[in-house]
């Protein structure tokens, strides 16, 4: 029996049709799913995540063979076997490989699950920075999404140079999902240098949705706002 074979076997056992319908209006039915909620799902995977971290090694191949399975659990099980083998992951794989996860069955779930995780790939990389900045005018809004939000607890070691020119490549979007993530981001780094995301949000406010700037400003005091 192969690895898929075993997994659908395991996801077949655990369906819950009434679960499933829930999930899929959660996901405004775009996706199939067995209904199996987090926790057991998660408990689910992990000998096969365990197996596969004995290899050391990622197979691309069989990564795509799941993913394009219909059930979205498999999509989530393809997102964790990438974040537990993260250590073997370069540069070259963000366009040759990851890509591919960013483009197809995409939606904030997965998105949000591999947007830090390609942010600290051979971290501190130039090469890295210079595909989120190409990856920030992309015409896929997710690819968009990623580049804006994959240095997501950065905290000191955020690059504002970079998360500025990312947001600024931004500037105008009407994507609810773009400006949620612009907010995001400067709302995470204003815990650690909200000055920084006050004159962000000072200098830009006339080019910022208002959502964005709502999100961004949760965590500033109110004498920072004025």
């Amino acid at each position: 029996m192969t690895l898929i074979e075993e997994l659908r076997q395991d996801f077949e056992g655990l369906e819950n049709k009434e679960n499933a319908q829930k999930m899929a209006a959660y996901m405004r039915n775009q996706f199939e799913f067995y209904g199996i909620k987090t926790p057991q799902r998660n408990q689910m995977f992990k000998p096969y995540l365990k197996r596969l971290k004995e290899t050391n090694k990622i197979d691309w191949d069989l990564l795509k063979e799941m993913w394009n399975q219909p059930q979205r659990e498999w999509q989530y099980f393809v997102c964790h076997v990438i974040k537990e083998l993260r250590s073997n992951l370069r540069a070259a794989d963000i366009n040759q490989q990851l890509q591919y996860f960013i483009v197809t069955k995409s939606w904030w779930d997965t998105i949000d699950s591999l947007d830090k995780i390609i942010g600290n790939i051979e971290y501190p990389s130039d090469e890295v920075n210079q595909i989120m900045e190409e990856w920030s005018v992309a015409d896929n809004l997710w690819m968009r999404r990623i580049a804006i939000d994959h240095q997501l607890l950065r905290k000191e070691k955020m690059n504002e140079v970079l998360l500025t020119r990312i947001l600024n490549n931004n500037l105008g979007q009407t994507d609810f999902f773009i400006r949620k993530a612009m907010g995001w981001i400067l709302r995470d780094y204003s815990k650690t240098n909200p000055s920084f995301v006050q004159a962000y949000l000072d200098k830009y406010q006339t080019k910022l949705a208002p959502l964005t700037i709502r999100e961004a400003s949760k965590y500033l005091k109110k004498d920072e706002k004025k």
